[in-house]
């Protein structure tokens, strides 16, 4: 296939509409149309259908876009490779929130130091979600929570994590599962790791918590546990990052609870250079 024609249907598809990717192609939009519909006859399909005034791909198209960043990520790489193994282009890393918060900036600071040509995007999420982001092509690798499927990943150890269990300081201490039935949970949504663990050791207890309360972020999670909305199950390096120790009582949890590995997983056998680089700046965290 037509790599141009590729990047020009990509971009249309990321910035919803052909003037948008026009502008960012630096092209005419005639230009961009006609490729786009010569990508289109070419492969008998429409790509695109309209909705609300903007462009959408069909579900014919989102099969395209996997393929298309797969072809033209490989492109870059084998530029790349020609370039003598130096690290360029962009690297689509997923992570999760409290991974980006507390571990990840001494990485990336010293990434960029040592690679000033490799652009990293930095996308937020569940180890669920970003195992499947990652399977479905839409990130080169990620950082998770106790991955499994070895027979699709391979994988690479980052960071130790201890995880704790927090509570309002109006709560009564706590000292056993049971008692936080009756309460609130307040976790990320289905697909965090940390929070299944929680799950686990309360359904193994026979404590069914009252409810479950869903955030994106640590700072929400945090500030309602705080204030006397609930409990959750949290890193503790994430509680010295978003400045809630004195608002907040913690507890310790079992040993199979809290101890929590993260590691950067990508597709098996795939290693492009600006993420072997990566891997490499990993090695350097002390252990």
């Amino acid at each position: 296939m037509d790599l141009t024609a590729l990047h020009i249907f990509k971009t249309v598809a990321e910035e919803g509409g052909i003037t948008r990717a026009a502008a960012k192609l630096h092209r005419v939009q005639s230009n961009v149309t006609t490729r786009v519909r010569q990508l289109e006859e070419r492969l008998g399909t429409r790509l695109f259908l309209r909705e609300n005034r903007k462009l959408v791909l069909s579900p014919e198209g989102k099969v395209l876009l996997g393929y298309a960043d797969q072809m033209l990520r490989l492109s870059s790489e084998a530029q790349t490779a020609l370039r003598k193994g130096t690290p360029r282009g962009t690297l689509r890393v997923g992570t999760m929130e409290s991974t980006a918060a507390t571990r990840l900036p001494p990485v990336l600071s010293r990434y960029h130091l040592a690679y000033p040509d490799v652009r990293i995007e930095l996308i937020t999420g569940t180890s669920g979600a970003l195992v499947a982001k990652v399977a479905a092509y839409e990130l080169e690798a990620a950082f998770v929570a106790d991955p499994a499927q070895p027979e699709r990943f391979d994988s690479q150890p980052a960071f130790k994590e201890e995880l704790v269990l927090i509570a309002p300081k109006s709560l009564a201490p706590i000292t056993s599962p049971r008692q936080i039935a009756d309460h609130t949970v307040i976790a990320f949504g289905t697909g965090c790791t940390y929070r299944r663990r929680l799950e686990d050791w309360l359904k193994r207890a026979d404590a069914r918590p009252r409810g479950v309360m869903e955030f994106h972020s640590y700072h929400a999670i945090v500030a309602c546990v705080a204030s006397g909305a609930g409990l959750a199950i949290v890193p503790r390096a994430v509680i010295s990052a978003v400045l809630g120790r004195k608002q907040v009582q913690i507890y310790p949890l079992p040993a199979h609870i809290a101890k929590a590995k993260t590691v950067l997983i990508w597709r098996k056998g795939h290693l492009s250079t600006a993420l072997e680089a990566l891997g490499r700046q990993l090695t350097r965290i002390p252990r």
